[in-house]
């Protein structure tokens, strides 16, 4: 199943100093943050702004050549992830001919975002790196410290309280780290009941 989702931001995590894209679930309030490197970044961004550079950029001129050729980018999906990379693939309508080209997130996204074309993610990517809203949903009286012989309940209430933190600053790596601890927690919970 492929998810639609809108470029929501470019922005920095000032934790890594590293630029993520977030992206949004159309019809949902989950968020994708991808990180990518300083020019693609930029590239996305100057897009989003509705900035024209006064010479072509890379993705300017991807687009261009495919426009020339009588090409057309039909979507992008990013498709997979494997040991923090993400992966995507760029549909290309040529000649008639539906073909998809692999290519990085970053660089799929600029070129999307030029040529108009929708974004897409895999749905088991989404259900594996999203950020939702009740991922972040924090309960009263929040624990402080995180004590090693607390309760699993009481340890979940304080990484909910982190995550709501981490997504507030836009610290998106730390707050997918606090994610993934949150849904083991959750599954060893699920299993001991079971």
């Amino acid at each position: 199943m492929l998810i639609r989702v809108t470029v929501e931001r470019v922005t920095l995590d000032t934790t890594t100093s590293r630029f993520v894209v977030i992206l949004k679930e159309e019809n949902r309030n989950r968020w994708l943050p991808i990180v990518v490197g300083n020019s693609e970044a930029q590239a996305i961004a100057l897009q989003l702004e509705k900035i024209s550079p006064p010479r072509p950029l890379t993705h300017d001129l991807i687009r261009n050549l495919l426009e020339t050729l009588d090409a057309r980018v039909e979507r992008i999906v990013v498709n997979d992830l494997r040991d923090n990379t993400y992966f995507a693939l760029l549909g290309l309508r040529l000649n008639g001919e539906f073909r998809n080209i692999d290519a990085r997130p970053s660089d799929a996204i600029a070129l999307a975002l030029r040529t108009e074309a929708p974004i897409f993610v895999d749905g088991n990517v989404m259900l594996m790196a999203s950020i939702s809203e009740s991922d972040i949903e924090v309960e009263s009286n929040p624990v402080e410290e995180r004590d090693e012989y607390a309760a699993p309940e009481d340890i979940l209430e304080q990484l909910s309280v982190d995550l709501m933190r981490a997504v507030q600053d836009e610290r998106y790596e730390e707050a997918a780290k606090i994610r993934d601890e949150i849904s083991k927690i959750k599954s060893t919970l699920r299993h001991n009941v079971s």
